[in-house]
């Protein structure tokens, strides 16, 4: 049952990246799906109700197929049951509590997280923070750090080391009042708290945590509501004496749209990046992940995915999912053939979505709060014309667009955009702020 779910997490990447399927068609349909088996090439999984059963084989039946057959290199069937309701919600609590205390056996905790010397000092960190709560220990004030801030690049585990404070503090300390959220969730719960006149059930919720816990901090940058709200929430849990556990893939100071007084606050404590794991480091990664799943492979190949696999660590545990998916499925031990093939199809998998002419104005607009029509436009407002040059500039660095084709995009004269140009090479040197932002929009655009 777990290698069929982790056959069928790889059926979802492949849906989620087809073409024809949007973000809300994947969520409402694909996603919500369960697995429950795979039986004489036929993969069974749960759907809510006769309805979305019948939506999803009428309108993704055939490329679900196609999932399957490029996960495992041949023809699957595809049977959606009706999950029975009761089933349903008895799953759904010993999941909860799984993954509250930590029960499966891949469990986040700190004793199967890989150490190495681009994680020492986050790991060194958070057992400060959860050991502050064991009753146990005695921990020196000194070593607590709050805020704890974690950044770095994503799948490097921070969301691992997250889970592990979580689960060590629930193992010695279980009535502590845990909240664990992300920054897209945090920002989603406000605003429908705001819509349904609910704030104050909310303020209940967060402020009155023991330790909050916010992965992915960096959303909530540039959203207004969002930040005046977790302002307030930090404020509340920091002055009670309670510890706050943050992560982002960008270290504060860089969080250009986060207004100052919460980055004053966020560098209250002790930032601490992790970086991409050394080779012994991934070694020891894909070995304990071998192990996890029993999955024999050979330091050959171990040292193989390793070598090729430099920067993610989801990439490195993915890698050594798929090849346990198909050598479960076709009966063979895995091979150094089957591992490049592997490799190279999880390489391509990963690679970053296109930047295009138009994503890049998109973001920029964000970035300076305007809007993509404006940039094209001929509005010479000062906020808009500094879009605009900056647009140019990213499309020349970034695209390597002649001066021709940014002209043609935007509907300029070409000499107009070297000018331009120009401008924006100018207000870069002398503004570090404003490179910063530059610099973090680039950034954005290549990680995406």
């Amino acid at each position: 049952m777990e290698s069929f779910g982790d056959v069928f997490e790889l059926v979802k990447n492949f849906c989620r990246n087809y073409p024809t399927i949007s973000d809300i068609g994947f969520n409402k349909w694909i996603n919500v799906l369960e697995p429950v088996k795979m039986e004489n090439n036929t993969a069974y999984l749960y759907a809510e109700n006769e309805f979305a059963r019948k939506t999803v084989l009428d309108n993704y039946g055939e490329i679900l197929k196609e999932g399957f057959y490029n996960t495992l290199g041949f023809d699957v069937e595809i049977k959606i049951l009706i999950k029975d309701e009761e089933q349903k919600e008895e799953d759904e609590a010993n999941k909860r509590i799984s993954e509250l205390y930590g029960d499966s056996a891949d469990a986040l905790t700190f004793e199967n997280f890989v150490k190495g010397k681009s994680n020492e000092l986050a790991l060194a960190f958070s057992i400060a923070v959860a050991d502050k709560y064991n009753k146990n220990k005695k921990v020196d004030a000194g070593s607590i750090f709050n805020p704890l801030f974690i950044y770095g690049d994503s799948g490097l585990g921070k969301t691992h080391l997250m889970k592990a404070i979580v689960h060590e503090i629930k193992k010695n300390n279980p009535a502590i009042k845990i909240i664990y959220t992300t920054g897209e969730s945090f920002t989603n719960e406000i605003v429908k708290a705001i819509q349904n006149n609910s704030t104050i059930e909310f303020h209940e919720k967060y402020r009155n945590a023991d330790i909050l816990l916010v992965d992915d901090v960096q959303f909530i940058a540039g959203k207004e509501a969002t930040q005046e709200e977790f302002f307030h929430t930090f404020n509340d849990i920091y002055n009670a004496g309670n510890q706050i556990v943050l992560t982002s893939d960008i270290a504060p100071s860089r969080m250009s749209r986060l207004e100052e007084r919460i980055r004053g606050r966020f560098l209250k404590g002790v930032p601490v990046d992790i970086t991409s794991p050394d080779f012994e480091t991934r070694m020891a990664i894909v070995k304990r992940k071998a192990n996890l799943i029993d999955l024999p492979l050979s330091d050959p190949i171990a040292r193989l995915i390793a070598e090729k696999i430099k920067t993610n660590i989801r990439q490195l545990e993915g890698t050594v999912n798929k090849i346990k998916a198909i050598a479960a499925y076709t009966n063979e031990q895995p091979t150094m053939a089957m591992t490049q093939r592997v490799i190279r199809e999880m390489m391509v998998e990963n690679q970053p979505a296109e930047i295009t002419v138009d994503r890049i104005i998109s973001d920029i607009a964000a970035a300076f709060k305007v809007s993509p029509e404006e940039i094209r436009s001929k509005n010479r407002r000062a906020n808009v014309s500094l879009a605009r040059k900056i647009t140019i500039y990213v499309l020349k660095n970034v695209k390597n667009m002649t001066y021709q084709d940014i002209g043609n995009e935007l509907g300029k004269n070409h000499s107009t955009m070297t000018l331009h140009y120009q401008d924006a090479c100018n207000m870069l040197k002398e503004n570090s702020q404003l490179k910063e932002n530059v610099d973090e929009i680039i950034s954005n655009l290549k990680d995406k």
